[in-house]
């Protein structure tokens, strides 16, 4: 029975916030129901009295906050003009353009032709191989001596040698009606940066039937040497089982 008793009472305590109800207290000032007498006021709206309560703390504080907010920010941005919304644009700007381009490092198929590089990879070599005994080996023949289009093997281009040059004009073509067609739609970014620098890799080679010399005459540093990929043959045109991936 008397532990009983004991869990009852502890059931049936109420829990007092003596801290909270004090702290209720300074920050809303407010009078108890039975002091409201003290501060009701003479006015009467058809039997309705008005108690004349003073302004919450919390809330005269709050104000007093906004004027020291205003009084800063005046001095800061208007007087001092320590605050340049033009120049945080333009350095946000900048700073996503470096996180742009350090992705783009990593995002093959980003490449275009300002920042395409010529690459070197055996696996990327390899790709371009494919890619270029599918599709160009018909114009250009298997060790790059041309056909229908010009020799790859010599150093005059017609629309400009180098990795961009040629990344150029695989995507968007030769000269207009006697050139080579668009690629964009046919390649991925990827897929023309590699093949651009695997035919790179015919410069200075001899080929068994060289078309002569067309365009202008190119000096490129960042051609490839050709032991590093074996030239496609023409009889890889026959027997190549790769498959481009498109």
């Amino acid at each position: 029975p008397e532990a009983q008793e004991r869990y009852l009472a502890a059931k049936n305590k109420k829990v007092e916030w003596t801290w909270g109800k004090e702290l209720y207290a300074r920050l809303t000032k407010t009078k108890a129901i039975e002091k409201e007498g003290e501060i009701i006021l003479d006015h009467n709206y058809d039997g309705i009295r008005e108690l004349d309560n003073v302004l919450p703390p919390w809330w005269v504080y709050m104000f007093y906050a906004t004027i020291i907010f205003g009084v800063v920010y005046l001095v800061r941005f208007h007087i001092a003009n320590d605050y340049d919304q033009q120049l945080e644009y333009e350095q946000e700007v900048a700073a996503a353009q470096i996180a742009i381009e350090e992705y783009k490092k990593t995002a093959k198929n980003l490449v275009d032709v300002n920042t395409v590089e010529l690459l070197t990879d055996a696996s990327d070599l390899n790709a371009g191989k494919a890619i270029f005994t599918t599709n160009c080996v018909v114009c250009h023949m298997a060790d790059g001596g041309g056909g229908i289009g010009p020799n790859l093997t010599d150093k005059y281009w017609i629309l400009g040698g180098g990795i961009k040059n040629v990344f150029n004009t695989i995507s968007e073509g030769g000269r207009d009606g006697k050139g080579m067609v668009a690629w964009k739609n046919s390649l991925r970014p990827v897929e023309m940066a590699q093949v651009a620098s695997y035919l790179l890799q015919f410069q200075g080679t001899t080929p068994a039937n060289p078309k002569d010399p067309e365009g202008d005459l190119y000096e490129d540093e960042e051609s490839i040497e050709p032991e590093e990929v074996e030239p496609a043959t023409q009889k890889a045109t026959e027997t190549d089982e790769v498959v481009m991936n498109n």
